[in-house]
């Protein structure tokens, strides 16, 4: 079961995949718990009750480990077919959205079309820096 089209932060990708972006800070949204979370951060998430994955991913910056980065990007690509996926960093904006506009590039929308096609479903300030824009054109090529 994944997520209700409509709920706050989720996005549809192009294949109908849904995902749920948010930010830490944030109260979660009120609804279902995910199934699996995909969580950016400087340093380890909090404890979850669900599977997650930490990608070591400074605010602002890039992931330390771009290898990693991409497998995680595809775990979490495969597991939005079925499951209740999250992907979240502190504010859910500029790695959220980052991360975001790759999974819709991994879901067939052009990678010098991600940003804005996120920016438009997800949040007007997603991907926040030139090298996070620039990391969404490049990472699947």
């Amino acid at each position: 079961m994944t997520w209700e089209a409509g709920a706050p932060g989720v996005v549809r990708l192009p294949s109908g995949r849904l995902l749920r972006g948010r930010g830490l800070r944030r109260r979660p949204p009120l609804g279902p718990e995910p199934d699996f979370g995909l969580y950016l951060l400087g340093g380890p998430p909090p404890p979850m009750e669900w599977a997650s994955r930490w990608v070591r991913w400074p605010d602002f910056w890039l992931p330390k480990d771009r290898d990693d980065a991409r497998a995680a990007l595809r775990e979490t690509w495969e597991r939005a077919a079925g499951e209740r996926v999250e992907i979240a960093c502190v504010f859910g904006r500029g790695r959220t959205g980052t991360a975001l506009a790759c999974l819709a590039v991994l879901d067939g929308v052009p990678p010098g079309e991600a940003v804005g096609w996120v920016r438009a479903r997800y949040d007007k300030r997603a991907v926040e820096t030139p090298w996070q824009k620039r990391y969404v054109r490049r990472a699947w090529t």
